[in-house]
């Protein structure tokens, strides 16, 4: 059995011993291929380090996230454009929008996300979509930028099953976490009209602890019950789930 987190900050660790902890458990669960999304300039280094003492195992990408643009988000841009050239990369993420912080800043978002599209069409790459109260902002901005090479992730997708079916038809997976655990998500009954196809896996760590950790640091080792869990809403073993949304993971990212 082999799991893809397809979603993992797990580099925000920044003591070698216990990351190496972190990776030394994700490896006793069958976590074997962890994708990492970029935040700002600042956690490129980070992503690299990890991606150079584990190269089988983890996978870059990059992007500026919407909680990050700020005034002077076309400086960020720059830079994070200009690494695209110096590294291998499988997504351009994570990027989107995001509303539940800051609705003043949506138009920049917008520019942002934009510009951030137009990179990973350039270079046939899929992006990693971060939306937050924002579901009609983001499929506003793929409704403009849809064509054949527009593909990806919903990042922890929490919606409806409107928005689910929206996003699958636009060419996207849904990226499903340790949200689905909970029990007044209502995530599970959304799943149950999906088929498992259209699934990938991912932790958000250090964000979003699934039950029974729900409220401690998430890690990318947990991912196995959220595994779990799919397991149970489609009654299939979990070996089973793991095959099928590795096999998506790998038809997103070409690794």
């Amino acid at each position: 059995m082999q799991l893809t987190d397809t979603h993992t900050h797990l580099y925000y660790e920044k003591d070698p011993q216990l990351l190496k902890q972190l990776m030394d458990r994700c490896f006793e669960q069958k976590v074997e291929r962890l994708f990492l999304p970029n935040v700002d300039v600042n956690s490129i280094p980070l992503i690299d380090e990890l991606v150079k003492n584990y190269p089988d195992y983890c996978f870059a990408m990059l992007g500026l996230h919407p909680c990050d643009v700020k005034e002077d988000f076309e400086e960020q841009l720059q830079v994070i454009k200009g690494a695209l050239a110096d590294r291998k990369i499988y997504a351009i993420g994570e990027i989107g929008i995001d509303l539940y912080w800051d609705k003043s800043t949506l138009a920049i978002q917008q520019k942002a996300f934009a510009e951030q599209i137009e990179w990973a069409k350039s270079l046939d790459l899929p992006i990693v979509i971060h939306c937050r109260e924002a579901f009609d902002e983001v499929f506003e901005m793929l409704e403009r930028y849809k064509d054949s090479k527009l593909r990806g992730i919903f990042h922890c997708f929490t919606g409806n099953i409107a928005q689910a079916e929206q996003a699958i038809d636009l060419g996207f997976y849904l990226g499903i976490g340790g949200v689905v655990t909970y029990k007044k998500a209502g995530l599970d009954e959304v799943l149950k009209n999906i088929n498992l196809k259209h699934i990938v896996l991912e932790t958000d760590s250090p964000y979003l602890a699934p039950v029974p950790f729900r409220g401690k640091p998430n890690e990318s080792s947990y991912l196995i019950h959220i595994a779990q869990k799919l397991a149970d809403i489609y009654a299939l073993d979990l070996a089973e789930v793991a095959a099928v949304t590795t096999a998506n993971s790998k038809k997103i990212f070409g690794v």
